[in-house]
This record gives C-alpha cells, sequence and structure tokens, in this order.
C-alpha cells in the first residue's frame, strides 16, 4: 500500500468514526432539553428520567468524541503536512473557534450534570441549552473548514503562496452555508430517529411503559421535522455544488453527456471504462431543474473534464444514491408517524410500525458516513479544490499501515466501551407504567 493510499484509509477510518460522535454530540443535548423543558412544564418524573439518562449519554459522547477528535487533529498535521503548511494560516479561525465551542461545552455540561440540586431550574435549563448550543456551533465550524476546501476563498496568490489573508473570509466561504446547514440537520435528524428506533424497540416488549413512550415521541417528533427540513437544505446544496463544482455534481449523478433538459438518475451502475450509466431510472428533465431550476437548463456531463480531474464516480454515485434513498425512507416514515396521529392511533400500539422505526435507527448514521464520502471523495483529486492535489499534501513519512492498524484497535477499543457504556447508563430499561405512580429510579441520578 503506497503512502497516499495508507493516509487516505487511515484519515477516512479517522473521520469515519469520530463523525458519529460529532452527530450525537450535537443531537443528543437537544433532545435532553426538550425533556427538561417537558418536566418543568409537565411536572411529570418520566421527563426528568430522560433528561438525566440522556446527559449521561449526552457526556459519554462528549469524552469519546474528543478523544477522537483529538486524533484526528494530530492526523492532520501529521499525514498531510503540505496542506496545513499552506491552509493551515488561512482557516485557523474556525479551528480556533471550535475550540472555544468545546471548552463553553465541556464547562456547560459539567453545570448541567452535577447542578440539578444546587442551581434554579431555570438557570439548569439554560445551561442545557448552552450545552445545544456549544455543541452545535462546534461542528458549524469544523465544517466551515471543510467547506474552505471546496470552495477556497479569502486569500491572494503569489508565487504558488498565500498572501492578504483574510480569515473571516474564508470561513464564510461560498460552500459554508450549504454544508453546514446540511450537516447540522443531519445530525439532528439521525439522532431523532436512533433514539425513536431504540425506543420503539424496547416498546415491543413493553408496550405500556411510560418512559419508551415518551422517549419515541420526543425522538420521532425531532427526526420527523428534520426530515421534512433536510430536501430543501439538500436542494440548495445540490444547486450550490451543480453551479460551483460541476464535475462533483456530474459524479454525484453518474452524468456523463452535458445536455440541455438532463434527466435524473435513479440509482445504476457507472462504468467509467465506457463513460455510461447502467440500469438506472430516468426521469427526463429532473436533474436540470433539480441543478438549475428550469426544465431546459444546460447540466455538464463528465465527459467535459479531463478523465484525470474526475473523482471515483461509481464511489461517489452510490454513496449519494445511498445519502438519498436513506433521506427518503425518513420521510416516508414522517408521513405514517403523522397520519398515525392524525387518525389518533398511538404509535406503540401499532407493532409494525415500530419494527419500521427500528430498521430505520442505523440508517442514519449510514447516509451521514455516505454523505461525508460525496464531500470528500467527490472532490478529488483535490485536496484544495483547484490549488492542491491530495498527492501534494500527502507526508514522505513511510510505514502508514502501522499507525492505520494502531489506530484501527484503539477505535474498536472505543467503540466497544461506548456500546457498554451507553447499554448501562442510557438504554437501561426503567420500568414505569403508571404515570400516578412514576418515580425516578435510583440509579438515574446525577447529583
Amino acid at each position: 500500500m503506497d503512502n497516499l493510499l495508507a493516509a487516505r484509509f487511515q484519515m477516512g477510518t479517522s473521520l469515519g468514526f469520530h463523525i458519529l460522535f460529532a452527530v450525537v454530540g450535537i443531537g443528543m443535548p437537544l433532545l435532553m432539553l426538550i425533556s427538561e423543558i417537558m418536566w418543568l412544564r409537565t411536572k411529570e418524573e418520566v421527563y426528568l428520567t430522560l433528561a438525566k439518562r440522556w446527559s449521561k449519554g449526552t457526556a459519554i459522547m462528549f469524552a469519546v468524541g474528543a478523544v477522537s477528535g483529538t486524533v484526528l487533529s494530530f492526523q492532520l498535521g501529521l499525514l498531510w503536512p503540505q496542506f496545513m503548511a499552506y491552509a493551515g494560516p488561512i482557516i485557523g479561525m474556525p479551528f480556533s473557534l471550535e475550540g472555544l465551542a468545546f471548552f463553553l461545552e465541556a464547562i456547560f455540561l459539567g453545570i448541567y450534570l452535577y447542578g440539578w440540586d444546587k442551581i434554579s431550574p431555570k438557570a439548569h435549563c439554560f445551561s442545557g441549552f448552552m450545552v445545544m448550543l456549544s455543541g452545535t456551533f462546534s461542528g458549524i465550524f469544523v465544517v466551515t473548514a471543510n467547506a474552505w476546501m471546496n470552495s477556497p476563498t479569502g486569500f491572494e496568490m503569489l508565487d504558488g503562496k498565500p498572501i492578504n489573508i483574510d480569515p473571516i473570509a474564508a470561513m464564510l466561504n461560498a460552500s459554508a452555508f450549504t454544508q453546514t446547514l446540511h450537516m447540522t440537520i443531519a445530525a439532528f435528524l439521525t439522532v431523532g430517529f436512533a433514539v425513536a428506533g431504540v425506543h420503539a424497540f424496547m416498546l415491543l416488549s413493553q408496550p405500556n411503559n411510560i418512559f419508551h413512550r415518551r422517549a419515541l415521541t420526543i425522538g420521532l417528533v425531532v427526526g420527523g421535522v428534520m426530515a421534512l427540513l433536510q430536501p430543501i437544505s439538500g436542494d440548495l446544496s445540490a444547486k450550490h455544488v451543480a453551479k460551483n463544482q460541476p464535475i462533483k455534481f456530474a459524479a454525484m449523478e453518474a452524468h456523463w453527456e452535458t445536455e440541455k433538459g438532463a434527466s435524473l438518475h435513479i440509482g445504476g451502475w457507472p462504468d467509467e471504462e465506457d463513460e455510461v450509466t447502467r440500469y438506472a431510472i430516468k426521469i427526463p428533465y429532473l436533474l436540470s431543474i433539480l441543478a438549475h431550476s428550469s426544465p431546459s437548463a444546460e447540466v455538464k456531463g463528465l465527459k467535459e473534464f479531463p478523465k484525470e480531474e474526475r473523482p471515483p464516480v461509481l464511489i461517489v454515485h452510490i454513496a449519494f444514491q445511498i445519502m438519498v434513498g436513506i433521506g427518503s425512507l425518513m420521510i416516508l416514515a414522517t408521513f405514517i408517524g403523522a397520519y398515525l396521529y392524525w387518525k389518533k392511533r398511538p404509535w406503540y400500539q401499532e407493532r409494525w410500525f415500530l419494527w419500521l422505526l427500528v430498521l430505520i435507527a442505523p440508517t442514519g448514521f449510514i447516509a451521514v458516513e455516505a454523505g461525508w464520502v460525496v464531500t470528500e471523495v467527490g472532490r478529488q483529486p483535490w485536496i484544495i479544490r483547484g490549488i492542491m492535489k491530495t498527492s501534494e499534501a500527502v507526508t514522505p513519512m513511510p510505514h502508514l499501515v502501522v499507525p492505520f492498524l494502531v489506530f484501527s484497535v484503539l477505535y474498536i477499543f472505543l467503540s466497544i466501551v461506548v456500546v457498554i457504556l451507553l447499554r448501562q447508563h442510557v438504554i437501561a430499561s426503567p420500568e414505569i407504567f403508571e404515570e400516578s405512580t412514576v418515580k425516578e429510579d435510583a440509579d438515574v441520578s446525577c447529583s
């Protein structure tokens, strides 16, 4: 395995692992905050139990995310020194702000975990809001830096070196808004459906457990709202990519010929040798509409670009189809849930719907991973689009297979620890069957 391939595998593994905890770190505080607000409004102790359980989950994910994030930051410098030397002065600000958001989250999470009986309910609720806000902005700042790699700006070039650097302009690059919006909504969407699926599974054997009913409701409402917002974000992202990264857009859609009134491909298998997409379902004019809001608009095809500048079309297209397919499934589940609510048919009494939520539960994480594959692989062969190729940024250090294996073992170990901790402190089922006799179980107390 050559250096470039080994470095990409190592970085991809680290990012793929870390992003799972980052997503939960963004999404879980919202559920935690909603449950505490419901407790303050209704005084139902089951909501307090949920808030404390979910705060423990947030703390676990925060700790593991800090470890994996630290590893990832070191790998940026060790594996891609040329990239960091070039880009560091330009995109250092969002990384610094991410560090500030991280420390704020740590401070307010500590207040939230240990302040139940020590500060007023409003102050405690405010600390939960700050955990959610700082966690969300932590993710936004990191994605902003990644967006700069797709739309580099905020500097001028002189003899191949950046000068007149404007870090604010770099952070507010053309891709920043669409990428951060899409990723933030994806985090809330993923966590909402994951939580709903876990508690749906519990309700299959304990249909009268109030704890799981309330948890499923909160998760499904959050996930459902975000599922309806995500297509709007996705449309904005698609139009931006079509305009600013036409080669990535063509790879996402496996679109080979430049044409007006272009058809959208659903499914299909790109044949990069013959430059065709086989077995796809084609919807006339829809790609032009999605890309440029006009059925007669011209969409550039992959043949418009040199082969050496094209990303791996098969990987990008399949990943994009997976992401869109999972998002569509979540929207379908949202409409089914809304229909059941409209018909006053409780979700926990519909076992088929509970099983649907169980099946959907892990798919949000798969969609997030697929989305990052589209973002990162779709930019290849560039690490900074149009400026620096990935092959130019990689370290000359030999034997990268060894650290790859070491870090892989570390990630597997951390994953096992997380599963055990979540099972013991978050997923374990309290038996709460009658609202009139709801009592908080002793092992939930964080004070």
